[in-house]
C-alpha cells in the first residue's frame, strides 16, 4: 500500500546499506592487515586458539636460546676437561719415567717438580674454565652434583638436566702424589689411571648431554615451524577469497545506495496524485 508517512522501502534500503557497508569495511580491514581476525567477534574460538599457539611459539623461541646456551656451556666444559686429560697423560708419562730403575733420585726430584706444577695446573683449569663468570669444573657451579634443569620446550616439564663433574686435583686424587721415589711413582700410576678414567667418563657424559641438546634444538625448530603454520591457517586471510567478498560487498553497497535514492523519490511521486 503506497503511503507517505512511513517510507518502508527507504528503511529497508538503509538496513541493507548498513549491512553491506559493514561487510565492505570488514573485508578492507582484513586485506589491509593480512589477518582475518582483527577483533574477537571475527572468530572468538580462533582467536583463543591463536593466542595459545602464539604463546607456545614465543616460549619455543626462548627454549631454542636456552638449548643453544646449554650447548655452549657443555662445549666450554669439554674444552677444559680435554686440557685436564692431556695434563694427566703427561703426569702419567712422568710417573712412568720415574718408576723406571734407570732414573736416579736426583732426576726424580726434577720430575716431581714438573709433576707437582701439572697437578696445580689441573686446579687452575678446573677453576678457570668459566661460562658467564661461573667456574664449571671445580664443583662450585649450579651444574655440579645433581645438576641444573634447562627448559627446552613450551611446558615446565620440558627440561634437560645438565650435570658437570668436579675435576679438581683433590677429586682426581693427584694432590698427594709424589714421584720423587720409585715406589711413589709406581703407586701414582694406578691413581693416574683412575683419574684419567674419571675425566674420560666426565667427557663422555658431556658429549652425551650435548648430543641430546642438539636433537632437542632440531625438535624445537620443527615444532616452531609447525605451530607457525597452524597459526597461519587460523589467522592469515585468504587474499583471493576476501577480495571476492570485497568486490561483492562493493556492488551490493552501490546497489543499496541506488535503492535508497529511488526509495526517497517514491513519496514525491505519490504527492503528484494529490494534484
Amino acid at each position: 500500500m503506497p503511503v507517505i508517512s512511513t517510507n518502508t522501502a527507504a528503511n529497508s534500503a538503509v538496513r541493507y546499506l548498513n549491512i553491506n557497508s559493514a561487510q565492505e569495511s570488514s573485508s578492507l580491514a582484513k586485506l589491509s592487515s593480512g589477518s582475518k581476525i582483527n577483533q574477537a567477534s571475527d572468530d572468538a574460538a580462533g582467536l583463543a586458539i591463536s593466542t595459545r599457539i602464539s604463546s607456545d611459539v614465543t616460549a619455543l623461541q626462548q627454549a631454542a636460546t636456552n638449548a643453544s646456551q646449554a650447548t655452549s656451556i657443555l662445549q666450554t666444559a669439554d674444552g677444559g676437561a680435554s686440557n685436564i686429560s692431556d695434563i694427566l697423560s703427561r703426569m702419567k708419562s712422568l710417573a712412568s719415567e720415574s718408576s723406571s730403575g734407570t732414573v736416579t733420585d736426583s732426576s726424580r726430584a726434577y720430575l716431581q717438580s714438573e709433576f707437582s706444577q701439572l697437578s696445580n695446573e689441573i686446579d687452575s683449569i678446573a677453576k678457570g674454565t668459566r661460562y658467564s663468570g661461573q667456574s664449571l669444573l671445580d664443583g662450585t657451579s649450579p651444574f655440579a652434583g645433581t645438576g641444573s634443569s634447562i627448559l627446552v620446550g613450551s611446558s615446565s616439564t620440558d627440561t634437560i638436566t645438565v650435570t658437570l663433574s668436579d675435576l679438581t686435583s683433590a677429586t682426581l686424587g693427584t694432590t698427594a702424589l709424589d714421584i720423587s721415589t720409585q715406589a711413589g711413582a709406581t703407586s701414582a700410576l694406578t691413581t693416574l689411571d683412575t683419574a684419567i678414567d674419571k675425566v674420560s667418563s666426565a667427557r663422555a657424559s658431556i658429549g652425551a648431554q650435548e648430543s641430546r641438546f642438539n636433537f632437542s634444538a632440531s625438535s624445537i625448530s620443527t615444532q616452531s615451524e609447525n605451530l607457525k603454520s597452524a597459526n597461519s591457517a587460523i589467522t592469515d586471510v585468504d587474499i583471493a577469497a576476501e577480495q571476492s567478498k570485497l568486490s561483492s560487498a562493493k556492488v551490493k553497497t552501490q546497489a543499496a545506495v541506488s535503492a535508497e535514492a529511488a526509495a526517497n523519490e517514491l513519496p514525491q511521486y505519490l504527492l503528484k496524485l494529490l494534484g
